[in-house]
């Protein structure tokens, strides 16, 4: 047989489903798996996206226009408008999810040897992205002491000629940090002095606790002819699996080739952007509601977390994520050790290893990313059952 792609045998798995085949052993022996390694809320979905789906009754189920719908081109402009970020929908192109907004963008602007500044840990997904697109990431190391929040200097002694961009995710998955006004002015100044583009994934933005302020790379008026924004409606409606993403841009040059990469994939589902249509219908009440209901988890982990000897981690200021560092050497083995070996009254922990965010070898090997996706009480018992692991794992 003639060989596979090379490329595709050298990318790595995704961080978030790595320790999935020992979870299935698990649950086959009987185990209940408190599953905190994968970002799905288990919230409803609100209503008006369902109505919206039942009410489409076209005799055919036409591809509509790879720009996306004009109902929801509408809706997104709205909203953002709403926001104060000044977009019109020429600037907008519906995409299958934010993902492929992310690999689009990657593959507009990627010619070969073009490096992207990136700060680590960040989405292990977005691997999968650079390697297809040929994109090189870069690290820029960010430290859970330091709440994750980065640096000029840090960023500047990555530069080099082949730098093309700074890719953000504001708020941050995996670690919760949101950047403060000062750090996206930062940013979006070294990207205008360096002749930098900025590619900023915001599916989190209004996910912020404490009454801070939302922030956003679109409220910078002087970056707008080198910025990319992703978005989508997955964790701000809680509709993951609707698969409908933003991409936002005023460059025409980029937005002509992102064209024709929409083109090339023909259109978004159809039946799905009409659901969309009805999740941005919902203006802020629902994106409240969501809000809330995770800074009270947030809350419920943080606070479990912190009675554990030994667990070290910064208070996360929004999505819904987590990085802290346990007393072991290895959370990989840790983690797969209670998936086989431990249990709390047939009870047990699913959470993903971190170095898997990390770009830089070694880095993350004694850390975890906890996404507090479950209802409070639930949360609760799966930090009581790691603190219980973790003793049990210690004095094996």
């Amino acid at each position: 047989m003639k060989p596979l792609s090379q490329k595709m045998l050298d990318m790595k798995a995704s961080s978030v489903r790595k320790l999935t085949k020992y979870a299935d052993e698990a649950e086959k022996q009987g185990k209940k798996i408190y599953k905190l390694n994968i970002g799905q809320p288990d919230l409803h979905v609100p209503e008006e996206y369902y109505e919206r789906i039942r009410g489409f009754h076209e005799p055919t189920v036409e591809y509509m226009p790879s720009q996306g719908i004009p109902q929801l081109l509408e809706a997104v402009e709205s909203y953002y408008k709403s926001v104060g970020i000044d977009v019109d929908r020429n600037h907008i192109y519906i995409t299958t999810g934010g993902t492929e907004a992310i690999m689009f963008t990657l593959l507009a602007l990627t010619n070969p040897g073009d490096e992207f500044l990136t700060f680590e840990p960040y989405y292990s997904n977005y691997n999968t992205f650079f390697t297809m697109t040929g994109a090189t990431p870069v690290a820029v190391t960010t430290y859970v002491e330091d709440g994750f929040h980065v640096k000029r200097e840090a960023i500047e002694a990555k530069i080099t000629d082949k730098t093309k961009a700074i890719f953000v995710t504001n708020p941050g998955n995996p670690t919760g940090t949101v950047l403060r006004e000062d750090e996206i002015r930062m940013i979006a100044d070294v990207a205008k002095e360096h002749d930098l583009y900025i590619i900023c994934d915001e599916v989190y933005r209004e996910m912020v606790f404490g009454g801070v302020n939302v922030t956003s790379f679109g409220y910078l008026e002087d970056i707008h002819d080198r910025l990319i924004i992703v978005d989508s409606v997955s964790k701000r409606y809680n509709a993951c699996g609707a698969r409908i993403g933003v991409l936002i841009s005023k460059n025409d040059e980029v937005l002509e080739l992102i064209s024709k990469l929409c083109q090339g994939r023909l259109a978004v589902s159809t039946i799905e952007q009409f659901g969309a249509v009805g999740l941005y219908s919902t203006g802020f009440r629902v994106i409240h509601q969501i809000r809330d209901e995770f800074e009270k988890r947030r809350d419920v982990v943080f606070e479990s977390l912190k009675r554990i000897p030994g667990v070290f981690c910064e208070k996360p200021e929004g999505a819904f994520y987590l990085i802290c560092k346990l007393p072991v050497e290895d959370a990989n083995d840790f983690l797969i050790w209670m998936l086989q070996e431990f249990d709390d009254q047939g009870e047990t922990v699913m959470a993903a290893p971190a170095d898997g965010f990390y770009a830089t070898e070694g880095l993350g090997r004694d850390e975890i990313r906890i996404a507090y996706v479950l209802e409070p009480e639930k949360l609760v018992r799966a930090i009581e059952i790691l603190g219980k692991g973790l003793e049990a794992y210690q004095n094996r």
